[in-house]
């Protein structure tokens, strides 16, 4: 039997192919795309028509390299950038392009949903988290105020995933994971929050979705798709869920003390958890995982982002970048970047920009850039790491995903700034083979999700990389603190 793993992302999307007898990814394609251009600073938003055209791409090439064997695909799971709102009308059709995760233009509207509750604290009590930017109900406020003519049209609020899954299999709905990333869910219960829907249109909750469990398909493969792509109709759609939800599963992570982190275009730590883990101040996201559990993640929106802008600024490959950081010592000889590029989701610092502190003549080179980028990235995932801490999540080591685990430089400051031991995963799909997994699981239920991750999403053989005490990057952390204060 064989599944497919969506993942669509906010630069590209990739579709991997998984055979379940050997646990292994045999094929994979990605396309990437870009941004809608020409918006002003902090809208940051996509066209939906490019993520449906890249699935199709990218899933007919993997059907094309696996020949003959397509005929064994039996399911196929999506996973989908969080929170991004696409609004669509009555007949399913996009109202205009989506709004993403990353878009920060409706903090305005995060204050008026917050005092129309009674406050932050309020809030939290209501559905387990604050209203930030990044989710996706400020964002339908935001449309509501700013566009009129085209909230009038919304009869139905998606998520990237569930969008691709509606295309896929003509069925709107939400799983809990996804949902929890909108602050319209109740985590507690897994139901919509009348109160928090209310405080942005009392129509609201009659235009979101039926809400139910991660291990319960959408449906099967449309008939059309299935004879355009040459698949049998009786494929398999999954729940789908979140990046972050599918990275869980991509990388064991689905019992209660296992820690990942993703360093990808943002960066995340999520732990897996058998009750809700509530941040009473709301920096750290209160979320349903895709197994029916509850997922407490901290999110940063800066770390390739950050690190990706400097190598292109020195126009280095990966490997000479790794080489130009290794001969420059931990702290980079006093050089200090905030890394808040896209400003910041935790801590919540929608407006703050990116800084390089403690300049000299001795220590402004390319590699001390580069090196303090690389650090300045960490250290913000490091500060949601002890929260999390001081929330109970006591992690006996940490599990590396995303394309910044690829560099070796890089996985022994992660060991060092958060002080844990960390391990890679043999493979470093994350969220696509995570999709896949809950697609087998889906479409051969006879194995639990819970077995099926560990055997298809094992960690490397190579020993774990542990914390060295060579450096006090715990001082550099408060470093780091102090001066985000004094300046933002």
């Amino acid at each position: 039997m064989i599944t497919l793993g969506i993942d669509c992302g906010t630069q590209s999307l990739k579709t991997v192919a998984l055979d379940g007898n050997s646990g292994k990814i045999i094929a994979s394609a990605s396309k990437a795309y870009g941004l809608v251009e020409g918006l002003p600073a902090g809208h940051l938003e996509q066209d939906p028509a490019i993520w449906w055209e890249a699935l199709e791409e990218t899933l007919q090439k993997v059907l094309s390299d696996l020949g003959p064997r397509k005929d064994e695909v039996a399911g196929i799971g999506v996973s989908g950038q969080q929170h991004g709102f696409v609004p669509l009308d009555a007949s399913h059709r996009v109202i205009r392009p989506a709004k993403l995760w990353c878009d920060t233009s409706t903090s305005p509207q995060c204050d008026e949903i917050r005092a129309s509750l009674g406050g932050r604290e309020a809030a939290i009590s209501l559905a387990g988290n604050d209203i930030l930017p990044g989710f996706t109900a400020p964002k339908i406020l935001w449309l509501k105020q700013n566009e009129p003519a085209n909230f009038a049209r919304l009869a139905h609020v998606a998520l990237p995933h569930d969008f691709l899954n509606l295309r896929l299999s003509g069925t709107l709905r939400m799983e809990f994971g996804d949902a929890s990333g909108t602050a319209l869910l109740d985590v507690r219960s897994r139901s919509w929050s009348t109160a928090v829907c209310e405080a942005i249109d009392e129509n609201l909750l009659a235009k979101l979705p039926p809400v139910g469990s991660s291990t319960e398909p959408v449906g099967k493969l449309l008939p059309a798709l299935a004879d355009s792509w040459g698949l049998s109709s009786d494929v398999v759609i999954s729940a789908g869920g979140g990046d972050n939800m599918m990275a869980a599963l991509g990388t064991g992570n689905i019992r209660p003390g296992t820690v990942t982190a993703s360093l990808g275009t943002s960066g995340t730590i999520f732990a897996c958890a058998s009750r809700p883990v509530i941040d009473s101040e709301g920096e750290i996201a209160a979320f349903c995982d895709s197994a029916d559990h509850w997922m407490p993640l901290l999110c940063t929106m800066n770390v390739t982002v950050a690190t990706e802008s400097f190598r292109q600024l020195f126009g280095w490959d990966h490997e000479r970048m790794d080489r130009e950081i290794s001969a420059v010592p931990p702290g980079a000889d006093g050089l200090l970047f905030l890394p808040y590029l896209q400003g910041e989701r935790t801590p919540n610092l929608p407006d703050a920009c990116g800084v390089l502190h403690g300049m000299k003549s001795s220590n402004l080179t390319p590699a001390h850039m580069a090196r303090a980028a690389m650090e300045g990235v960490t250290l913000g995932m490091a500060y949601g790491l002890r929260r999390m801490e001081g929330l109970g999540l006591q992690p006996s080591e940490i599990r590396l995903t995303g394309g910044g685990s690829k560099s070796p430089v890089w996985r022994q400051i992660l060991a060092n700034v958060f002080g844990h031991p960390v391990v890679t995963m043999q493979s470093a799909e994350g969220a696509a083979l995570g999709a896949a997994i809950q697609a087998l699981s889906a479409a051969s239920p006879s194995e639990s999700l819970g077995d099926l991750s560990s055997r298809c999403a094992p960690v490397d053989a190579a020993p774990p990389l542990l914390p060295s005490a060579s450096f006090d990057y715990a001082a550099l952390l408060e470093k780091q603190n102090a001066l985000r204060h004094r300046l933002f």
